[in-house]
């Protein structure tokens, strides 16, 4: 920890630092001295976060106790873990250590529900790991207390003498083949938004004027040259060409190495990265259901990604850096695949490729969605046409602007018909399905005993049209999966079969009152 956090502490300072050197040096003060200072102020807050923080392992409590001015004290009772992340940064790998974070379900989009031990040993993490989550039984009577700097040999968390590993079965494994689906991730978009964030604060802070820098002004002086619509040609081409490279380093960064076991402990095992490892750990019995997503242009290349619903995990964000992946940007057949592996009622079943909830055909939700799709595509696309006239008959906007969004018109239609394509539902082998999107096609299958409640939504051009949004309550994943535009004799229909009784009452009282 005295090399890890110091380090963190200054890389995260970087863009300041970096400001105070270029405007001290450019004012012709001692730019450097300020940078200086302000590095040995970063390593100092560094390792004030040693001195200061020690943990404990009880056999009821997790407890972590840190800070100097504000002492801060977060207790996690031990029945409350579900999820027990173990990364490793590439300097954590280097010195040996790994960072623990330990989630209980609660408040997990506000990470107050999540305890963190960074810098741990990578033996003491995975013994973490293995005692919280597949609930052995605590070695000591009595509490133990653990600071970071104690040796591993002391920790309550060593395996009893003579204990082997528990067996495994590998589920998924990453193959080289499926790096031909990082460019379709648009994952390198982000990396844009980085570097001209980083660039954008370098030259603020510095307050550097980018016209006077030589390469700048060559490259500006050489794009003003063209055209409008070479200039156009030419951004896109680069920003097309940046933001593949970036998305395949980024996916082979992110999941080279992946795998997906099964444990004889109840548990599914990720393991992920190349230079930051990860391993999550899930827990089969809070497993509710699987999402499978194909964003569009994933879609087009026959490609998918595979996440859990699982109770306590939060849902994944951007699907690549949440915990609850399951399976990485692949063939779409692998994610069915490992999706029939890791559903409880459907991991056991024969191999009819219909078995499976991620594979079975869909109810289609019939002309008064298909007209909705399109009445609610054309009436956004007429708005900004309209305002787009308005601005070139008033305020002289150049007319390309709406000859343009003229001719996107068919484009429009396109994705209307298919975004009615997309939405469809059904209940098979004890699931829920549904299925909606166009952008971003996601399929999910949420297992019927995990629905704690169904809310019914109708808008008033849905009560026009019969429709209805039937939302599935459930704590697993986002909370609540929706069968978008459905009839709403089909909603009750689908609410009453998938928790049978739950909505009696309601559906009598209803009667009586028609």
């Amino acid at each position: 920890m005295l090399v890890i956090h110091p380090f963190q502490e200054v890389v995260r300072a970087a863009p300041a630092l970096l400001g105070l050197l270029v405007a001290g040096s450019s004012s012709g003060g001692q730019g450097h001295l300020w940078s200086v200072a302000g590095v040995a102020l970063m390593v100092v807050l560094g390792m004030l976060r040693w001195f200061t923080t020690t943990y404990r392992i009880t056999p009821e409590h997790v407890q972590v106790r840190r800070g100097l001015l504000t002492r801060k004290v977060v207790t996690v009772p031990r029945d409350r873990v579900r999820t027990v992340d173990v990364t490793s940064h590439v300097l954590h790998r280097v010195l040996g250590l790994a960072r623990v974070e330990v989630g209980t379900g609660t408040s997990e989009r506000r990470h107050e529900g999540r305890l963190k031990l960074d810098a741990l040993t990578a033996a003491e993490a995975a013994r973490l790991r293995v005692e919280l989550l597949h609930r052995s039984p605590a070695a000591p009577a009595t509490a133990s207390t653990v600071s970071p700097t104690a040796s591993p040999t002391v920790s309550p968390l060593a395996p009893p003498a003579g204990s082997t590993p528990a067996a495994e079965t590998e589920l998924a494994r990453m193959r080289p083949e499926w790096v031909r689906f990082g460019p379709f991730t648009m994952s390198g978009l982000v990396t844009v938004g980085v570097v001209a964030g980083f660039v954008s604060r370098l030259v603020s802070e510095g307050n550097v004027d980018l016209g006077r820098v030589g390469p700048v002004q060559e490259t500006w002086r050489w794009f003003s040259a063209m055209s409008l619509p070479l200039e156009i040609a030419t951004v896109v081409l680069v920003l097309v060409v940046f933001v593949s490279v970036a998305s395949t380093l980024g996916y082979v960064l992110a999941f080279g190495n992946f795998r997906l076991t099964r444990h004889a402990e109840g548990t599914l095992h990720v393991t992920r990265g190349l230079l930051t490892t990860r391993a999550i750990t899930i827990e089969e019995r809070r497993l509710r259901g699987v999402e499978v997503s194909e964003p569009l242009l994933l879609r087009a290349v026959r490609g998918a990604r595979l996440s859990a619903v699982t109770t306590g995990l939060r849902a994944a964000q951007g699907s690549q850096r949440g915990g609850s992946l399951l399976l990485p940007p692949a063939p779409r057949a692998a994610a069915v695949s490992v999706a029939r592996l890791v559903l409880p009622s459907v991991a056991g079943a024969s191999s009819a490729w219909e078995a499976s909830p991620v594979t079975a055909d869909l109810t289609a939700h019939g002309p008064a969605a298909l007209r909705r799709r399109f009445t609610r595509a054309y009436g956004v696309h007429a708005l900004v046409l309209a305002a787009l006239l308005a601005l070139w008959w008033w305020a002289g906007l150049p007319s390309w602007t709406w000859l343009t969004a003229a001719a996107l018109l068919p484009l429009t239609a396109l994705l209307a018909a298919d975004r009615y394509r997309s939405l469809g539902h059904a209940l098979t082998s004890g699931y829920l399905v549904t299925r909606w999107g166009s952008l971003a096609r996601r399929r999910v299958a949420l297992e019927c005993d995990g629905v704690i409640g169904w809310n019914i939504e109708r808008s008033f051009f849905q009560r026009r049209a019969r429709l209805a949004t039937l939302t599935a309550t459930t704590a697993a994943g986002k909370q609540g999966y929706q069968v978008r535009d459905v009839d709403l004799t089909e909603a009750l229909r689908l609410a009453a079969a998938g928790t049978p009784g739950l909505l009696d009452p309601f559906l009598v009282e209803a009667q009586h009152v028609s």
